[in-house]
């Protein structure tokens, strides 16, 4: 239990998301002002072929302040120890010939850079101000930071990723908690939900599958260009600029129904309309490389008109008094009316994305959501509301919460994922600080000046 304890700095500073390494320069923030200096005064350590300056640890406390962190509890030599983890695990990243994504941080240089020109005013301003000659030289400096934070995560999610504990390392784990230590989870609660989606009229969905075989036809039958005719009439802003173009593959998130007409297509060929959550579609497959599919796809939204939206919340308000008196339950009307697959079939529970079970941190919560339900009693429905959907789609939703556990000191049986995360780890830190252990024996490291009186958990200073 001691080492949770004792290390638990690497957790606090990894939730403020590296906030010096991962928005290098200068925090990004829209309330940071970006004319702040710092002087580089000198050398604080070196790691294998990496520096760290003296300047990057009151980089990193100002940037911990500018995003509105507390940095009272964190001392410069915590941040010394935490840049020098970094810097081990970026230097043997390269060692192991791990590879990033280079198009990602390309990616995420363009979006730093159109934040830094945001506050600047110019990019040109921004140049002049770092002392660039060009923007290709201000681009490679960044470029280098953001594809060390990247090597450094890929070490460290190397080392943790075949970590896992069993059920009796969890009760161990628990059990080695002394009773005034056990942690206390905030009120949690489990939600269902009902969702009703304002359907389009027959007439007008079939006016769209008419729309998409006739430009089906016309590719087919005339050689018009898919690409040009995505360009001029997809409903799909995302790819609307490259002629619907898409390289999929196996691990690409898509709706299934999409998944599994664009994985049936030859090369050249142009499917038939069909439906997803999104609308209906044409897809067409370009070319097979390896493992990858080149696709284009056009896709046209059916509109739903007021009548519609009118129908659909009429609707929803007559379950739930349905509901309030007694004629259904929840859980049966989320079964037979709730358009929403993932949850309909389970009574329109919710599944916390996080946690993978049902239950919710009341104070994590989204805002919106809070407002709903803060205040519900179990049981208890709400009103009425829209909750548009990814694509902006009108959804009419009640909320119900089927159980609420009040604050409460760490159950076992009540608890059991949430410890089962604590006990995981816990043994995660074990394998990093081992592995730390090991690579400083063997790595070239050397702390300067008044960083040497800290008191660091790990051997950086080889005594």
């Amino acid at each position: 239990m001691m080492l949770l304890k004792t290390k638990n700095l690497k957790f606090i500073i990894k939730t403020l998301v590296l906030l010096f390494l991962c928005q290098p320069l200068f925090a990004q923030d829209g309330n940071t002002n970006p004319k702040t200096k710092f002087k580089v005064d000198g050398v604080a350590g070196v790691v294998g072929d990496y520096l760290i300056l003296e300047s990057d640890i009151d980089k990193f406390l100002f940037d911990i302040k500018s995003q509105g962190q507390s940095s009272v509890d964190i001392t410069p030599c915590q941040v010394m120890g935490k840049l020098l983890e970094d810097k081990l695990l970026a230097h043997h990243a390269i060692q192991d010939s791990i590879v990033v994504n280079d198009a990602q941080i390309n990616s995420e240089v363009d979006q730093i850079i159109d934040r830094f020109a945001q506050q600047l005013g110019s990019i040109q301003k921004v140049i002049e101000y770092y002392k660039k000659d060009n923007i290709a030289e201000l681009r490679a400096e960044l470029f280098a930071i953001r594809r060390d934070i990247r090597l450094s995560e890929s070490m460290n999610e190397k080392i943790i990723t075949s970590v896992d504990v069993t059920p009796d390392e969890v009760k161990s784990f628990f059990e080695s908690i002394p009773e005034d230590e056990l942690p206390t989870f905030g009120v949690e609660l489990e939600i269902a939900q009902i969702v009703i989606e304002p359907k389009a009229t027959d007439e007008e969905r079939q006016r769209i599958i008419d729309r998409l075989n006739s430009f089906r036809s016309d590719i087919l039958d005339n050689g018009s260009s898919f690409a040009t005719k995505a360009v001029l009439y997809t409903d799909d802003a995302a790819s609307r600029g490259d002629g619907g173009f898409m390289t999929i593959n196996r691990k690409t998130p898509l709706v299934k129904e999409f998944r599994d007409v664009v994985f049936g297509l030859q090369e050249g060929e142009v499917s038939e309309p069909f439906e997803t959550e999104y609308g209906f579609h044409i897809a067409t497959l370009e070319k097979i490389r390896g493992d990858k599919l080149e696709i284009r796809h056009i896709l046209l939204i059916p509109e739903v008109g007021k009548a519609q939206e009118e129908e659909a919340k009429d609707k929803i308000e007559r379950i739930k008094k349905r509901i309030e008196e007694g004629e259904l339950t929840f859980d049966q009307a989320a079964r037979e009316f709730s358009d929403e697959k993932e949850t309909k079939y389970d009574g329109g529970v919710l599944v916390n994305p996080v946690t993978l079970d049902k239950r919710f941190e009341l104070n994590k919560l989204d805002p919106t959501l809070y407002t709903k339900v803060n205040n519900l009693k179990d049981q208890e429905v709400s009103l009425v509301f829209n909750d548009p959907s990814r694509t902006g789609k009108t959804r009419y939703k009640i909320l119900t919460v089927k159980n609420r556990l009040e604050e409460h000191k760490a159950d076992y049986s009540k608890d059991y994922i949430k410890i089962k995360d604590l006990a995981l780890r816990e043994k995660q830190i074990k394998a990093i600080s081992e592995w730390q252990k090991e690579k400083i024996e063997e790595t070239y490291i050397k702390v300067n000046g008044d960083n040497r009186d800290c008191e660091y958990v790990s051997n950086w200073l080889k005594k």
